[in-house]
């Protein structure tokens, strides 16, 4: 066998191995064609317009725009088998917290209080998708305190909620200000190099 023939069948062996999982996370609803999908589809070799029609009434019956990590395995005929977990743990404690984003100095403030039935309600949503179906509640709700914590949220037993409001309008003045700070910096940043 000459070394040419010997490279093409390699190329070929290599063209075969490319496929593989995609993960990624799509909104649920909105997928479409363009960036940044529809390249990762494409280099794939899955045909964008089916897939998005897929992923779309699969979704259909949830909230549209809500982040869904999705895994896509590719099989080397072209074929791909579609596994949508859960919204992400951040979206669920965002939501249960009311805030939009966590802490930027985490530690040294606190972006909003869940309370432990919100993190046992979570844990009980998301122990269904497959890479926790084997652990345990327990587990998970330890897991979703750590994320709790590193978006500054600060996790207690009871929340009163005339109490909690007083505090999300507070904390809705100090992100404004954070805001401020970095609209400030990123345009004296834009002075210093134009």
């Amino acid at each position: 066998m000459s070394k040419t023939a010997r490279l093409k069948t390699a190329k070929k062996v290599v063209e075969k191995v490319q496929h593989g999982i995609l993960k990624t996370n799509i909104p649920a609803g909105l997928a479409a064609a363009g960036p940044p999908l529809g390249p990762m589809l494409g280099q794939r070799g899955i045909n964008i317009a089916a897939f998005c029609k897929d992923f779309n009434e699969r979704t259909s019956d949830i909230k549209e725009g809500i982040p869904l990590p999705t895994r896509v395995y590719v099989h080397p005929d072209r074929s791909y088998e579609l596994v949508i977990h859960k919204p992400p743990a951040t979206y669920f404690l965002k939501q249960a917290a009311g805030i939009q984003r966590g802490a930027m100095k985490v530690g040294h403030e606190v972006s909003g209080k869940v309370s432990l039935k919100h993190i046992y309600e979570i844990a009980k949503i998301k122990i269904q998708d497959p890479p926790l179906q084997i652990r345990t509640l327990e587990y998970v709700c330890l897991m979703l305190c750590g994320i709790a914590r590193s978006l500054g949220l600060q996790v207690v037993k009871d929340l009163d909620a005339k109490e909690y409001g007083e505090f999300l309008k507070e904390r809705a003045v100090i992100v404004e200000q954070q805001k401020k700070e970095l609209q400030e910096k990123k345009e004296a940043k834009l002075l210093r190099t134009g």
